[in-house]
């Protein structure tokens, strides 16, 4: 009796735990692909130096802002406007490939363009130093 009841109340203690915890990590996919999308919106524009200020701290010391800017308009600009974007997943990870361990979202999005009808970016806010999801990587292929 006595085991069924010390089950009985871990069971207790730890679905509300993992339901917390699932709790959190929606919260935070759901304010990074918020970043994630205000901030391709940045690049949409063509304010490419104004996407680098919005970056990530480590983006930054990762890259200069001129080097950012040469990068988009080589890769970027040909691209074309954006027809649409939908955001297709959103994983949280406390590892980033090539990165110092911290938290990071990755967004995918399938988006067409006027000169790509089909790609994938993938865009990865991770939570900075501030306390503010920020951009820290972005990949189109």
């Amino acid at each position: 009796m006595r085991r069924s009841f010390v089950a009985a109340l871990m069971i207790a203690t730890l679905v509300p735990l993992a339901r917390a915890a699932a709790t959190g990590e929606a919260a935070k996919k759901k304010a990074a692909v918020a970043a994630a999308e205000a901030w391709v919106k940045l690049v949409d524009h063509g304010r490419y130096g104004a996407s680098w200020k919005e970056a990530a701290t480590y983006f930054k010391g990762a890259v200069t802002r001129e080097q950012w800017e040469q990068m988009l308009n080589g890769a970027r600009a040909p691209l074309g406007k954006v027809g649409s974007r939908r955001v297709t997943s959103a994983t949280f990870t406390t590892h980033a490939p090539g990165a110092p361990d911290g938290q990071y979202v990755v967004v995918q999005f399938d988006t067409s363009f006027a000169h790509k009808k089909s790609a994938v970016e993938t865009v990865t806010p991770m939570l900075d130093k501030d306390g503010k999801w920020r951009v820290s990587g972005y990949f189109i292929r």
